[in-house]
């Protein structure tokens, strides 16, 4: 049984969603805005008044970088919890008659007057998030997923769209195409460096995570246990290999139309109902078979962690979150370059190239509707694996499965 509010989120996301159309390949132009990053010193015309939604270990984080920022101001802090709110409030310097707490502390926040909101919460609640600050007129920087099932997929790519109509900005927080020898190999493989992409292989490797009982309300599961439930986070594709994910959807400009795979439960007593590994082979549209396989074990295991190779005819092509990159063989051999430091550094780039969009007027959202390709792809593996069958990404689409929680007794 749900609440209200997450009647009220259900249905926000199926009547945006019905408004987007299956979405055209975003990933199949020229330049997205990561890659030309706006410089770390250039001079700040115009200062943004931000609201940080989501203050745990990395959300506080993302906000310290924010306030590192000269272009920013930090004028509004929320998170679920008061004392964390407030704690990290203190640190980022927001006075206490502006940090905000609870289900709806974002749309305080909003309504004290800021330019954008920056989320880094929990994905389910995204959709409504965003829309709320584009309907307020406020621009949106966010981490990623963005969404959990596919509604919401599409609710987000309406929402991208209606932001780029009211001249506002949303941005989806992806380091490695900030990445110059990851932009590298991409420019080579789509300069056919590879003669011909045969097949794909990637993998993403995580470590242990918290999975408690739910207690009387799922309070408990906002403390990073919302990892464990496929509801809130979107489950191991979404949740984490959404990184490499969207870089081979960068690289190669296509997602996947259909899918088949297997993932399994192994912890003990699990208590959520995300995967620990699992494995799922992907069909793009130009008929090329791409392998990926995940895993979050604490297990010492030497695999592929958010990192791809790209085999080609004449060569093969690798990309990584953290590794060398390069391009082996062919007529465009690169020697490479490693690859390390994105995550800080690709946090950076965009924070800066957010106000970039918003202080010169980019408002394409590229990032977002590049963000409808991988997001896609995910669920549609993730689904193939969870149902241990073959999937089409019309299939999926078409069946429309929507993702609920429930949110009684919560603080509003």
């Amino acid at each position: 049984m749900t609440t209200d509010r997450s009647i009220t989120r259900r249905q926000f996301v199926e009547r945006t969603a019905a408004v987007a159309a299956v979405p055209l390949l975003a990933t199949a132009s020229t330049a997205t805005a990561q890659e030309k990053p706006a410089a770390a010193d250039a001079p700040v015309q115009r200062k943004l008044r931000i609201g940080c939604v989501g203050l745990g270990s990395r959300g506080s984080w993302i906000a310290g970088l924010f306030k590192q920022h000269p272009g920013y101001e930090i004028v509004a802090a929320v998170d679920y919890f008061e004392e964390t709110v407030n704690t990290v409030g203190d640190k980022l310097g927001v006075p206490a008659e502006k940090r905000f707490s609870g289900l709806s502390g974002y749309k305080r926040a909003l309504d004290s007057g800021v330019d954008a909101l920056v989320l880094e919460d929990i994905p389910y609640f995204y959709p409504e998030q965003a829309a709320a600050a584009i309907a307020a007129g406020c621009h949106v920087y966010m981490a990623k997923p963005f969404a959990v099932d596919v509604p919401a997929v599409f609710a987000m790519q309406a929402l991208a769209k209606k932001a780029t109509e009211k001249k506002l900005c949303m941005l989806v927080d992806y380091q490695l195409p900030t990445d110059p020898a990851n932009q590298e190999v991409r420019q080579r493989v789509r300069d056919d460096a590879l003669g011909g992409l045969a097949h794909i292989w990637s993998g993403g490797t995580c470590g242990a995570l918290p999975d408690p009982e739910v207690g009387p309300t799922i309070e408990n599961l906002f403390r990073r246990a919302w990892y464990s439930h496929v509801s809130l986070s979107g489950d191991l594709l979404l949740l984490y290999d959404i990184h490499i994910l969207d870089g081979v959807t960068w690289v190669t400009g296509q997602r996947a139309v259909a899918a088949g795979g297997y993932s399994r439960i192994v912890r003990p007593d699990a208590h959520g109902d995300r995967s620990d590994c699992g494995g799922v082979v992907f069909q793009l549209q130009d008929g090329v078979c791409w392998t990926h396989t995940t895993q979050l074990l604490q297990n010492n295991a030497v695999m592929y962690n958010l990192a791809a190779d790209l085999m080609g005819q004449k060569a093969t092509a690798h990309i990584a979150y953290s590794d060398k990159v390069f391009v082996r063989g062919g007529p465009k051999h690169y020697a490479g370059a490693v690859s390390s430091g994105i995550y800080a550094d690709g946090a950076k780039a965009n924070i800066a190239e957010f106000h970039r969009c918003v202080t010169e007027g980019k408002f394409d959202n590229d990032t977002m509707h590049r963000s409808v390709d991988c997001h896609l792809t995910a669920i549609l593996g993730r689904e193939a694996m969870a149902r241990k069958t073959w999937l089409t990404m019309d299939d999926v689409i078409k069946e429309g499965k929507t993702r609920e929680v429930n949110l009684r007794g919560l603080k509003s």
